[in-house]
């Protein structure tokens, strides 16, 4: 006799599993042509969706809420074998594979809340503020964008 809680349960439709996640069924449809998850199709041509696909959707946005693009996403699902659901061990495994990018993210952000006040790195805020600690536009040979935003070794440059 088979376990109730062992029996197999349906697959999701996109949209139960856009009800289920919180994700628009459009969204759902674009991480499918992503590659990000997969469906299989009913013989009436409907997509239906493996339950793994609920905790693989809940994975893609979470790791979007921390900033991953996709690409990323995309690169460390692929490590995965058979294309299965994360585990908590897959998942330590891949954080620590994202652990330098979002430290430089976080030194970024801190940085950006502590200069927003003053100018945004690079003058485009703050014109008159920034000439002074941008005397002739000295960033501006480094390229474009907020210079010192953009400076990833966190020091900045020096006046």
């Amino acid at each position: 006799m088979v376990n109730a809680t062992a029996r197999t349960l349906p697959d999701l439709t996109v949209g139960e599993l856009s009800r289920r996640s919180g994700v628009p069924a459009s969204a759902l449809r674009f991480y499918e042509d992503e590659g990000l998850i997969r469906s299989r199709r009913t013989a009436g041509n409907q997509r239906r969706y493996g339950r793994d696909a609920l905790r693989r959707v809940t994975f893609i946005r979470m790791s979007q809420r921390v900033g991953m693009p996709l690409s990323a996403i995309r690169e460390v699902l692929a490590l995965l074998p058979d294309d299965r659901t994360p585990t908590r061990a897959d998942w330590a495994r891949i954080s620590r594979c994202w652990q330098d990018d979002l430290n430089a993210r976080i030194r970024q952000m801190e940085q950006l809340r502590d200069q927003l006040t003053d100018c945004i790195g690079c003058g485009c805020m703050s014109l008159a503020k920034c000439r002074l600690a941008n005397p002739g536009d000295r960033l501006g040979t480094d390229g474009p964008g907020p210079r010192r935003l953009a400076d990833h070794r966190g020091g900045g440059y020096e006046d």
